[in-house]
């Protein structure tokens, strides 16, 4: 027999949809990092109980991935200004949607390294594969290379990217006001400050460290992957 507390516990577990429980856990990862999502924050910021989030999630483990793909699934959603192009403008606006991802939300470097590794299984690994890799084949890739091509694709969005918001992290970190301008003056400075005769290439590109765009030193390092791609596969990108 259904009684009214049963109905009552039944419209608030509709009501609390899985996506409603991950918007909120991203939001948490956003402003306080892994460890400031637990269930109990969750709770609270929800005004619900526990059983109701254990109805759609088993553990932290699994809102983590969850969260990561809610995330992904977003970045690469992203429609282009004007009609498609060239299957290297679509692994740019991929690889674009990414590395805005991670550099707007700070631990999400971290959990793609983790799913990437510990859950290939699960639905982000195939979701950024699928995305690269379809542009791969487009690019006359033979079949053989495709893995090597799209792995190697995604092991530099991803760690260009995280290496990006990493340098940002740490930028914040050196105090209130400090900006990446100052940061990377800062580092230019050092590197022009070491030995020549031990670091005379470092010293070279000092001031190209102090004036480089994020955006545009990101695009070439995926056109020069691309450039490898079509060069291995008899195509020139443009």
């Amino acid at each position: 027999m259904t009684t009214p507390r049963t109905r009552r516990s039944q419209r608030r577990t509709e009501a609390l949809s899985r996506e409603r429980i991950i918007e909120a856990a991203v939001e948490l990862l956003d402003a306080a990092g892994e460890g400031g999502l637990t269930f109990r924050v969750l709770t609270e910021r929800l005004a619900t109980g526990p059983g109701a989030i254990y109805w759609h999630v088993a553990n932290k483990g699994e809102l983590l991935g969850a969260a990561t793909d809610a995330v992904v699934a977003a970045a690469l959603a992203v429609e282009p200004a004007e009609a498609p192009g060239s299957p290297q403008d679509a692994v740019r606006g991929v690889a674009l949607g990414l590395f805005d991802a991670i550099g707007e939300h700070p631990w999400l470097a971290t959990q793609l390294s983790t799913q990437l590794s510990r859950s290939p299984w699960g639905s982000v690994a195939p979701r950024i594969f699928e995305s690269l890799g379809r542009q791969v084949r487009a690019l006359g890739v033979p079949e053989d290379g495709w893995f090597a091509a799209t792995s190697v694709l995604v092991h530099y969005i991803l760690g260009a990217a995280g290496q990006n918001a990493a340098n940002s992290a740490s930028a914040r970190d050196l105090g209130p006001g400090t900006d990446r301008t100052e940061f990377l003056g800062a580092v230019a400075t050092a590197w022009q400050e070491l030995d020549p005769d031990d670091y005379p290439f470092t010293r070279a590109v000092a001031a190209q460290l102090r004036d480089h765009d994020d955006h545009e030193q990101f695009l070439a390092g995926v056109d020069l992957v691309l450039a490898g791609i079509t060069a291995g596969s008899g195509r020139t990108s443009r």
